[in-house]
């Protein structure tokens, strides 16, 4: 590991002051993702700023019903939180999904949502090629071993993952992320806030480097009755989603009002199936409105020779978290 300057802030402000013009400076919480990545040689930052007494970790309601999650409070506290677990359910069920218990009782919310993609590729710095690690190299995953990674939204640059569980489920839940930086506050949607690949692979999120995450905001939701997250992995237990399915339903008299449906495992962010979720808007909850939708979900996916099986993949995952957020038998 390189040597790095350490700085320790208790303010937002004192953080932000704190990681301007440091070369490759990152704050630090948790340091479950970015520890290993500076142990690999994977990132070298010249400087960390110690933002763990920063006051982020409150849980609490919005005026307008909804939830704000304090960025830097721990995801297994997020994910056992009564008011989680009554209202947004299918948040607590993909936080449990991923890693270990004591991973959980150290990473954070903020922290989680800019871990950075486990592409063996990236991950080892003995494999040259890699836009993402280092832009203009290319991308040995193209021609190598690629077996987990992206069928939609990928590049001739980079065809990673994104590796996250608990931004699947806030893409499906329509949360939003509350940064600060130099220039002020601001709100950026989830589904904003993580990027394709494009032609600037090193690039994850739409966030600035000034900016410090403070916390996530969810909107009221009327999806804690019919909700399942399903991930699919090569073992049962601390592995990253081959594909991942966030999916909800709101029901009214007995048919779909609206759906969610989100997918996990299949793209360089967590990928949202809008066109599925309004062909099942006013659908009666079945296997052949389920099955049609799943269809539909997968149209666009552009796999290469080895992750072809995600394909199918998906599509029976989509069915059956659906079918298992609508207790259909």
């Amino acid at each position: 590991m390189n040597s790095f300057e350490y700085k320790r802030a208790e303010q937002e402000q004192a953080a932000i002051e704190a990681i301007v013009g440091g070369k490759d400076a990152k704050f630090l919480a948790g340091g479950t993702n970015l520890i290993d990545l500076m142990k690999n040689g994977v990132q070298t930052p010249s400087r960390l700023v110690d933002i763990n007494r920063v006051p982020l970790t409150n849980i609490e309601r919005t005026p307008d019903g909804g939830l704000r999650l304090g960025a830097l409070a721990r995801n297994s506290d997020t994910a056992n939180h009564p008011l989680v677990r009554k209202n947004y359910p299918l948040l607590s069920q993909a936080i449990l999904s991923g890693a270990s218990p004591q991973l959980r009782n150290l990473a954070t919310n903020g922290g989680n949502l800019l871990q950075r993609t486990r592409c063996s590729y990236f991950m080892d710095p003995d494999f040259p090629k890699c836009n993402k690690r280092s832009p203009g190299t290319g991308c040995g995953a193209r021609e190598g071993v690629h077996r987990r990674h992206a069928i939609f939204g990928a590049s001739e640059q980079c065809i990673a993952v994104h590796p996250s569980d608990m931004a699947v489920a806030l893409v499906a839940l329509g949360a939003s992320v509350r940064v600060r930086g130099q220039k002020g506050e601001r709100m950026i949607p989830i589904a904003e806030f993580h990027r394709l690949p494009g032609t600037t692979p090193q690039l994850d999120t739409n966030l600035q480097p000034d900016e410090l995450i403070l916390s996530i905001d969810l909107p009221p939701s009327p999806y804690a009755a019919h909700h399942h997250y399903l991930k699919i992995r090569d073992r049962a237990s601390y592995d990253f989603a081959l594909v991942s399915v966030a999916a909800a339903l709101e029901m009214q008299s007995g048919s779909i009002k609206s759906a969610r449906i989100a997918l996990g495992g299949v793209a360089h962010k967590p990928w949202r199936a809008e066109k599925a979720e309004a062909l099942l808007a006013g659908k009666q909850p079945n296997a052949t409105a389920f099955e049609a939708a799943a269809t539909e979900a997968l149209n666009g996916a552009q796999p290469l020779q080895q992750n072809a099986y995600k394909v199918e993949l998906a599509r029976r995952a989509i069915v059956r978290a659906l079918v298992l957020a609508g207790g259909v038998a």
